[in-house]
């Protein structure tokens, strides 16, 4: 979307805005809206006040507010009429697939998005919301040797507590959407995110990067057995982009895919981070310890091309490369 497109907005609220895709929708809401009031909520937890700190060659400087509060804990009401905010991008929750809590997973996402939801209807912002791939499951696509890409009409077996919390968030999105024809509200089921600015999420960050840091450490890759297992890998910066096109007057409220559309299996990303890495590892092949890994997923983008005006910019192999690159003059950089 253009910026000559853009409705400049005075008073934005983004949850999650410290952490991996919050931050980086931090700096491009930044940009394109220089004299905005930019508030962010964050626990801390997986976000971090660095992400909002440019470093020695990055120009930016953020001008925004940081509220350090668990999001169940933040007073909405306030918030509303403190800040009056145009729109809402609620990015915080627990992300963590391999939590076995799910008292606390499902109680922390979905109790914290009727909040947002409650927020909305009473101060009439716009809302855009992450949900996840995750709410497809193991077999949205029926056969595995099918090899589809995902429908929305797909989702609603997930494998896990965490894809089903971002199911019962849908159901709730669907059911004050339903009652609330005259609010914008966007739900974007995100596919496997990469990029800078992810190092928090520890073992809950994306493949790329954990394969280019046991690379860098001069290991080799490890990954599941075969290395065929395939994902739909979409760099941050669309994702970010994705999330700008749905605030934006154009956006069609709804839930929408947001991935590359392409499917990259472990063994081609290896080869990609050898060629951007100058290196030559060889996988190392592990089995998997988990029930619920997704062994193959890929974004059917047609309705979010339709609803949202977007898709994708970025070709995700180049992308790869880019960040591999960018990670390892980071790490030269912290020497």
């Amino acid at each position: 979307m253009g910026k000559e497109h853009l409705v400049m907005w005075n008073s934005i609220v983004i949850t999650g805005g410290a952490g991996f895709i919050g931050s980086n929708l931090v700096r491009k809401l930044q940009e394109d809206h220089p004299k905005a009031h930019i508030i962010v909520i964050d626990n801390l937890l997986s976000g971090t006040f660095s992400n909002l700190v440019g470093a020695d060659e990055d120009p930016f400087r953020f001008r925004g507010d940081l509220i350090v509060r668990p999001l169940r804990d933040v007073d909405w009401a306030q918030i509303i009429r403190r800040y009056q905010p145009e729109v809402i991008f609620h990015q915080a929750s627990i992300t963590d697939t391999t939590l076995a809590d799910e008292a606390e997973m499902i109680g922390d996402n979905v109790e914290a998005f009727r909040d947002v939801l409650d927020a909305t209807c009473q101060g009439g912002a716009r809302l855009v919301w992450a949900s996840s791939a995750g709410t497809y499951g193991l077999n949205a696509n029926g056969a595995a040797a099918a090899r589809r890409a995902f429908r929305l009409e797909d989702a609603g077996k997930p494998a896990n507590a965490y894809g089903f919390s971002k199911w019962m968030m849908e159901n709730l999105h669907r059911r004050v959407a339903s009652e609330h024809p005259e609010l914008s509200i966007v739900g974007l089921r995100y596919f496997n995110v990469f990029g800078p600015r992810e190092q928090n999420k520890n073992h809950m960050a994306s493949m790329v990067y954990q394969l280019t840091q046991q690379m860098l450490a001069g290991h080799r890759p490890r990954v599941f057995v075969g290395g065929e297992q395939a994902r739909d890998q979409v760099p941050v910066a669309d994702v970010v982009d994705a999330n700008i096109a749905a605030a934006s007057d154009n956006a069609e409220p709804g839930i929408y895919n947001v991935g590359s559309g392409v499917a990259t299996t472990f063994n081609q990303i290896i080869v990609t981070l050898n060629e951007a890495l100058g290196t030559s590892y060889d996988p190392e092949y592990f089995e998997n310890p988990y029930s619920f890994t997704q062994s193959y997923t890929r974004a059917d983008l047609t309705v979010t091309r339709s609803g949202l005006a977007w898709q994708p910019s970025y070709d995700v192999r180049q992308a790869i490369i880019d960040y591999a690159r960018w990670l390892k003059q980071s790490m030269k950089d912290n020497l």
